[in-house]
């Protein structure tokens, strides 16, 4: 595996769906609470070092549903505004981006490509919950539109850990490169 390098100045860190109706359902193999620990540690070190941060969250109310077989157990459900807010342990600072999605993928519908390319960003630094869905959606629509990614597998986590073993293992290699937040920092010093 190759020695990991980042430009802070072309570096974004893109945190999907950290938010607290996300954060409050079962995580797997990572405690939600550890995932949104690791991506407040890469938020700081990359912010540090001038580089972005961007925290995409799912409008729960405005999702949309479209005829499936394992629908979301937040599906249908008329849930409080504070549901799609930023949990506040992730340390969201007023210098942060903040992209709002109403489907899977963070680029689909929303103005987080032109949000990145107007600052030169080439890399995106992508963790999460849910690794297969959300994450992984992010990850698909990124690379067919250019962006390099670098994925954290421990600020990553799904509702079952061979979901999120399977998308680490067998998808996101051929995609990007896989790190663990150790890793990430260490490349943006």
């Amino acid at each position: 595996m190759a020695t990991l390098s980042l430009d802070p100045k072309k570096t974004a860190l893109v945190a999907i769906d950290l938010q607290n109706a996300i954060v409050n359902l079962p995580a797997e193999p990572y405690a939600a609470a550890d995932v949104v620990e690791h991506n407040r540690l890469i938020a700081n070190a990359l912010r540090a070092k001038g580089g972005l941060v961007v925290w995409v969250r799912v409008d729960i109310n405005n999702f949309v549903h479209l005829p499936v077989d394992k629908p979301s157990p937040l599906a249908g459900k008329k849930l409080p505004e504070e549901f799609s807010q930023i949990v506040p342990s992730a340390g969201i600072s007023d210098a942060d981006l903040l992209i709002t999605k109403h489907q899977w993928g963070a680029f689909a519908g929303t103005p987080l490509e032109q949000e990145l390319r107007k600052r030169g960003i080439d890399t995106v630094v992508l963790t999460g919950i849910s690794t297969s869905a959300g994450v992984e959606s992010t990850l698909r629509q990124g690379t067919g539109l250019g962006f390099a990614f670098v994925v954290v597998e421990d600020a990553c986590s799904a509702q079952d850990a061979t979901e999120h073993r399977y998308s680490i293992e067998k998808i996101f290699p051929k995609l990007a490169r896989v790190r663990k937040t150790a890793e990430v920092i260490e490349a943006l010093a």
